[in-house]
């Protein structure tokens, strides 16, 4: 999913309740705003397998009472299938709220459930779920651009010490050899410390 907002009307909407009076709540505020595809599951049962068939954009869970067990479940099925999820609950305490969060639950709404506030509650479970993808994938590209950076320094390193280069030649040497064999630095790097390695 992109960074801006979907229109409504494009956006795919799984409602799981048990409760068919609340579901429709939700159901009604949805068609107002805009949300035209829109799909109910009103029994828990193999729910993570359902999910995956009807592969919806987004998620609204609302659960009136929920237990730990259910909670757990939920958050279980949130961790797995990495899409915003809107979650409505009657009761809450503050360790459900912590866990939702731990679990990626991108809204969690406690005792709020008007039809005039399912579209702005789904709207911020869409912009608060990119905005950490999105984090995640910069934390991730940081990750791997440090280790990349450990890899050609040690294969700097390498080259230095074994060919009598200064860290610049070294340097030069690995990204002419990049250039050479149409490589990444990194992945030229990764052989020289390889074959270092397998000759120690």
């Amino acid at each position: 999913m992109t960074s801006r907002t979907p229109k409504p009307a494009s956006l795919s909407v799984l409602v799981i309740d048990e409760n068919s009076i609340r579901a429709s709540i939700i159901e009604v505020g949805l068609r107002e705003a805009g949300y035209d595809n829109v799909t109910i599951i009103d029994d828990m049962n193999g729910l993570a397998r359902r999910i995956t068939e009807i592969n919806p954009d987004v998620i609204v869970i609302d659960i009136e009472n929920p237990n730990r067990d259910m909670l757990e479940s939920i958050f279980q099925i949130s961790r797995a299938v990495k899409r915003p999820i809107a979650m409505f609950v009657d009761k809450s305490d503050e360790d459900s709220i912590v866990a939702a969060v731990d679990a990626g639950v991108s809204a969690y709404v406690v005792d709020g459930l008007k039809k005039e506030r399912v579209k702005p509650i789904l709207e911020m479970a869409v912009s608060r779920f990119n905005a950490f993808s999105r984090l995640q994938r910069e934390l991730a590209e940081a990750r791997s651009a440090l280790e990349e950076r450990k890899i050609i320094d040690r294969a700097k390193g390498i080259l230095m010490k074994m060919r009598g280069l200064s860290e610049e030649e070294a340097f030069a040497l690995l990204r002419q050899t990049a250039m050479n064999e149409k490589k990444k630095i990194a992945e030229i790097a990764q052989s020289v410390v390889t074959a270092a390695g397998l000759l120690m």
